[in-house]
């Protein structure tokens, strides 16, 4: 809002000092990114992340059936590392669920936040309103199932 942004700009614009308070040591931030890099996640599960971030690329591999939507939307997807965030925040996720393992529907959960800023439309969706958002989550719905894989 106007008010909202207002506050932002005279926050960060006025010289005020602000204190903060530590809520965690560095060790626990060590030991927490320590704890989320050994939740095991599935070798199909790791293939749905890859999967889905290449799939988001217009030019993907020649192996690759990118869905119609992405040629026609597209014109930059997501890159590896975007498959690598997916699963580290997928374990995160996991671990805050009370799991030990990674499900893909921890993956679906946290693919809006580590794909939208990833995946760059084009002048065709601008024109239609579609965002990265509607991207991601059309290709969430037509990825294929684990069974539908093998």
């Amino acid at each position: 809002t106007a008010d909202d942004e207002y506050r932002i700009i005279e926050s960060t614009t006025n010289g005020k000092r602000t204190t903060l308070q530590q809520v965690v040591t560095e060790a626990e931030i060590r030991e927490m990114q320590s704890l989320v890099l050994k939740v095991p996640a599935a070798e199909f599960v790791i293939r749905y992340a890859a999967d889905l971030a290449r799939l988001s690329r217009p030019n993907a591999d020649k192996n690759a059936v990118v869905p119609d939507f992405i040629a026609k939307y597209v014109s930059w997807g997501a890159g590896p590392r975007a498959g690598q965030n997916l699963i580290l925040a997928a374990k995160a996720r996991a671990i805050l669920q009370g799991r030990t393992y990674v499900a893909v529907d921890d993956v679906k959960a946290v693919a809006l936040p580590i794909l939208r800023h990833r995946i760059m439309v084009n002048y065709h969706a601008d024109a239609e309103g579609i965002t990265p958002d509607e991207i991601v989550k059309r290709l969430i719905a037509v990825m294929p199932r684990e069974s539908e894989r093998r």
